[in-house]
């Protein structure tokens, strides 16, 4: 996520570096501080967005992974970088007041990237690459070196792609008390977007096998509750003594340390701008209703981990065709009726309607892509990439 208008935000949103003595997590860094947590997140402006977008480059004659180096060094656009496999490509927008024009940056971004492909190439957006099961070439770097030396085998493997979303609150308290539940949440928003249903050419019967790949490296899945800052310093402090960067706080929603924003992991990447628009524009109304309900006290407090997980479970097999089970409760409800109910109450926090969502949820596109086949899916992937 870089920066629109630089000169206009606060210290911490002014730069893809953290703020001073944010660094503890790393080897060698100084200790995080929960007083420097609370400013950097308190620090933050209110309401604002920015996307992150991973993508694959493959080659048209075969379909199958083709190196990003290239591509990415002749756009030399700071918004779009390589990521761990060789073939990733991250777009990364500016930070955004209105979601709307933060889609339409991830919509050009996009298109700059398929018109820097020439005839050879496409760029495609698929969660998991539908024809490979395996290792793949990483790209070069120090970071990487590290990561393969201490995830071995594993890390060539990591060949997923999200959709990531920052949210910021300006206010430290709201921040943890939307982490929560979002947190809660993150079953109905993991059925909403499931779209990788094959790998290695053949059906898993999920409808996201992306995060099943995923938890082969640790820090996956749902996050742990986070009863105060200080315990979060603690905690990145106890991981960092084991080598781990603070960056490998890896769960599917967690407290960003560059941005002082809310980053929700949990999305497959979308085939098209206009679903991820969709999808961006309901959680964004419902970050809002979040931070309100928060402000007036109205939060739950975070369910166990465990729950939740078993949710998760469901919700990567069956999206939203299946049945969650109500945190407190117990109650079995489907999920489609769940996320109807979030985005009929999320939709008076939003610019407009939510219709687009909506549809997403009586016609989930993971349907679609199964109908395809995995033979299929790559070059209609290709063809949809711009729209």
């Amino acid at each position: 996520m870089t920066d629109a208008n630089p000169t206009h935000l606060p210290p911490v949103l002014r730069s893809r570096e953290p703020a001073a003595g944010i660094r503890g997590g790393a080897p060698g860094g100084r200790a995080f501080d929960a007083e420097q947590l609370r400013e950097l997140f308190s620090g933050t402006v209110a309401g604002t967005v920015g996307f992150e977008e991973e993508l694959l480059l493959v080659q048209r004659a075969t379909w199958l992974p083709a190196d990003a180096g290239g591509l990415v060094a002749g756009l030399g656009d700071l918004r779009v970088k390589r990521e761990l496999p060789a073939c990733q490509v991250e777009i990364a927008t500016s930070v955004h007041k209105d979601v709307a024009d933060a889609v339409e940056e991830l919509r050009g971004c996009r298109a700059l990237v398929a018109a820097a492909c020439g005839p050879e190439l496409a760029v495609i957006a698929a969660p998991v690459h539908p024809l490979l099961d395996g290792p793949v070439p990483l790209s070069t770097s120090e970071r990487t070196e590290g990561l393969a030396a201490r995830y071995g085998d594993v890390i060539h493997r990591q060949l997923v792609s999200s959709l990531q979303l920052h949210l910021a609150f300006g206010d430290a308290d709201c921040t943890l008390g939307v982490y929560h539940a979002l947190r809660n949440l993150l079953p109905e928003l993991a059925a909403l977007a499931g779209a990788s249903p094959f790998i290695g050419g053949r059906d898993t019967g999920l409808c996201s096998v992306r995060p099943v790949i995923a938890s082969g490296l640790p820090r996956q899945g749902v996050p742990p509750i986070i009863d105060s800052w200080e315990q979060f310093a603690d905690d990145l402090a106890w991981i960092a003594r084991g080598g781990a960067d603070s960056s490998e706080w890896w769960w599917e929603l967690r407290p960003h340390l560059r941005y002082g924003t809310l980053e929700l992991r949990v999305l497959d990447v979308q085939a098209t701008t206009d679903r991820t628009s969709a999808i961006a524009h309901f959680v964004y109304a419902l970050a809002a209703m979040l931070a309100e309900h928060h402000h007036l006290g109205r939060l739950q407090p975070p369910a166990p981990t465990w729950r939740i997980a078993e949710n998760r479970w469901v919700a990567l097999r069956d999206g939203v065709r299946g049945e969650l089970l109500d945190l407190r409760t117990g109650e079995a409800r489907p999920a489609r009726r769940c996320l109807h109910d979030l985005i009929d109450a999320a939709e008076p926090y939003a610019d407009g309607s939510l219709d687009d969502v909506r549809e997403l949820v009586d016609h989930p596109p993971v349907e679609q892509l199964r109908a395809l086949g995995p033979d299929s899916v790559v070059p209609w992937l290709a063809e949809v990439f711009t729209a």
